[in-house]
C-alpha cells in the first residue's frame, strides 16, 4: 500500500508592516517642487515614526525641482505670508500627528528674529495646538543642547552673499558667535550636490575655523549621510536642517525615548532640549 505524504505547509508569514501603527507621526511643510525633507526624515525615521507633508507653492522653483543658479528674494519672503502657508498648516495639521515643522530656511533668515516670532504666533491658530517648530528655531535649539556657541553655517550655493549674511545676523541676534558663513562653492543643482562633495567642502572650508558646530542649513541640500562620519573625523558637532526639525519635533511630541534611539546620524539624538525650548 502506497502511503500519502501530506504537504509541508510552509509557516504562515507575518502580516506586513503597513505604516498604520505608528507611534509617532510628524508632518512638515515643504516648497512644492522640494523632495529633499521628506526624503532625509523618512531615512532617519525608524520605524515607529512616520513622515507626512504638505506642500506651498514656492516662487523660486519652478518643475523638477529646477531654481536659478541664486534664489531670488521676493519668492522667499512671500513663501511665509498669508494665507497658503496658513491654509497648508490648517491642513495638515487636521490629520492625527504629534508635532509639526516647517522645512524651509531662508524665510527665516529674511524674516530675522522678531519676524519669526511673528510667524509661530500667526500660525498658532492653525495648529489645533500641535508644536511646530522650523530650521532655525530647531537649529537654535540643537547648539544650545550640545553647548555650541561658535556656529558655522554653510548655506546652500543657491543662496547668496545677501541671504547668507541676513542668515548670520540672525544666530547672532541670539547671542551666537558666527566664526563662518557663506554660500557653499557647490553646483547650484539640488540634483548634483552629494555627501562626498559636501563633505570635502566643509572639510576644506570650514574646519580650519574650529567651530564648535557648524549648520548645514538649507532643507533642500542632501546632507543627513555626512553628519556622522564628518563628526567622527572633524571632532565638532554637524548640525544639518532637516536634522535639527527631526530632533526637535520628536522632542516636541513626547518622544525623547525614540529620538535617543537615532544613533547613525549624529550625536545630536543623545541630547535633550533645554526646557525652554521645548515649547
Amino acid at each position: 500500500m502506497t502511503q500519502v505524504t501530506e504537504p509541508t505547509r510552509a509557516p504562515r508569514a507575518a502580516t506586513p508592516t503597513d505604516g498604520w501603527d505608528a507611534a509617532i507621526r510628524i508632518g512638515v511643510v515643504v516648497p512644492h517642487a522640494d523632495v529633499g525633507p521628506e526624503a532625509e526624515l523618512q531615512a532617519m525615521a525608524p520605524a515607529s515614526v512616520s513622515i507626512h507633508g504638505s506642500r506651498v507653492h514656492f516662487g523660486a522653483m519652478r518643475a523638477g525641482g529646477e531654481m536659478d543658479e541664486k534664489i531670488p528674494h521676493d519668492p522667499v519672503r512671500a513663501f511665509v505670508e498669508p494665507p497658503f502657508l496658513d491654509h497648508a498648516v490648517e491642513q495638515l495639521a487636521a490629520s492625527p500627528l504629534h508635532a509639526l515643522t516647517l522645512g524651509f530656511t531662508s524665510s527665516s533668515y529674511v524674516l530675522k528674529a522678531a519676524g519669526e516670532r511673528e510667524l509661530y504666533e500667526r500660525l498658532r491658530p492653525v495648529t489645533r495646538e500641535l508644536p511646530i517648530t522650523g530650521t532655525t528655531k530647531a537649529a537654535r535649539a540643537a547648539f544650545t543642547a550640545l553647548g555650541a556657541r561658535r556656529i558655522a553655517l554653510v548655506n546652500p550655493p543657491w543662496f547668496d552673499d545677501r541671504l547668507s549674511g541676513q542668515g548670520a545676523d540672525y544666530f547672532r541676534e541670539f547671542g551666537f558667535d558666527v566664526v563662518h558663513h557663506g554660500p557653499c562653492g557647490l553646483p547650484s543643482n539640488q540634483k548634483a550636490i552629494t555627501p562626498q562633495n559636501l563633505s570635502e567642502w566643509l572639510r576644506t572650508t570650514v574646519a580650519s575655523h574650529k567651530p564648535d558646530a557648524v549648520l548645514v542649513a538649507g532643507n533642500g541640500i542632501r546632507a543627513v549621510g555626512t553628519i556622522k562620519p564628518l563628526e567622527e573625523e572633524l571632532g565638532f558637532h554637524v548640525v544639518t536642517a532637516n536634522q535639527a526639525i527631526f530632533w526637535h519635533a520628536l522632542h516636541l511630541a513626547g518622544a525623547t525615548a525614540i529620538s535617543e534611539g537615532v544613533t547613525e546620524y549624529g550625536g545630536l539624538f543623545a541630547t535633550r532640549p533645554a526646557p525652554a525650548d521645548e515649547a
